[in-house]
């Protein structure tokens, strides 16, 4: 049987690999960046100051809602009871969720999932933190209020700058697929206007020989026969018994 195979050069290969990986289903991002391409420093660096704004308001806020009295308010029981759920939501989110989400995105500073991600745990933490801002405001005190809205407005802040960086980040990853979709066309059209060469593998395996066993040839024994061609003793050539001579000095009788 036989195979043909198509050499192609190495870089379209290497062009339709990252087309794809960019079109389809986002990878796990390396350290340095998706598809293991380094990090500008200006990113690296505006992210972590986002971060680190959104780390100090985080501790902000949960040493604020500590302080919080809510069973002072001259609410209804239902109402407590509703609001102090909303502030364990967001102590669980600011102790786990947002950790988490901000610990894979700086090992992966341009990762537009993760960085999405982020995104919508600050819009969720931003209007479950507001109705309790809002309660403060109602049965609260002024200090509970006046904290309170000042780490809304750190959430926001840093909202507002994600939302800016998605952008950023998706038009710069738009750009990138264009150019590598270009280039893809151009190598196909290189290979197009030159023939790529064949390589046949014959992979047929000759038929094999008949194993041939050798015999040793053996000699024909000759069967053993009494020598006629000597008359026993005391027979002449003729056959008859020769006299035997006698002593010199004695008479026959």
């Amino acid at each position: 049987m036989k195979r043909t195979f198509v050499a192609l050069p190495g870089y379209l290969l290497f062009i339709c690999m990252v087309v794809q990986a960019q079109s389809g289903p986002p990878p796990t991002a390396p350290a340095n960046g998706p598809q293991g391409q380094p990090v500008s420093y200006a990113s690296v660096t505006e992210l972590n100051g986002l971060l680190s704004q959104l780390e100090t308001t985080s501790k902000n806020t949960q040493d604020d809602l500590m302080k919080l009295r809510i069973e002072r308010w001259k609410a209804d029981n239902s109402y407590k009871k509703q609001q102090l759920g909303n502030i364990d939501s967001v102590q669980r989110n600011l102790q786990g969720a947002l950790p988490e989400i901000i610990s894979k995105l700086r090992s992966a500073p341009e990762d537009l999932p993760t960085t999405f991600k982020l995104y919508r745990n600050l819009d969720a933490l931003y209007d479950v933190l507001g109705s309790v801002a809002e309660g403060a405001g109602a049965f609260g005190s002024k200090d509970d209020l006046q904290s309170l809205s000042t780490d809304l407005n750190g959430f926001e802040s840093t909202r507002r700058q994600l939302a800016e960086r998605i952008e950023n980040l998706s038009s710069s990853k738009e750009q990138e697929i264009a150019r590598l979709r270009t280039d893809l066309k151009a190598a196909q059209a290189t290979i197009a206007a030159e023939p790529p060469k064949k390589v046949v593998v014959d992979d047929t395996e000759p038929p094999k020989k008949p194993a041939t066993t050798t015999k040793k040839k053996t000699a024909a024994k000759k069967p053993i026969t009494p020598d006629n061609s000597k008359p026993p003793a005391g027979q002449g050539q003729s056959g008859q018994a020769q006299p035997q001579s006698q002593p010199q000095g004695q008479k026959p009788q």
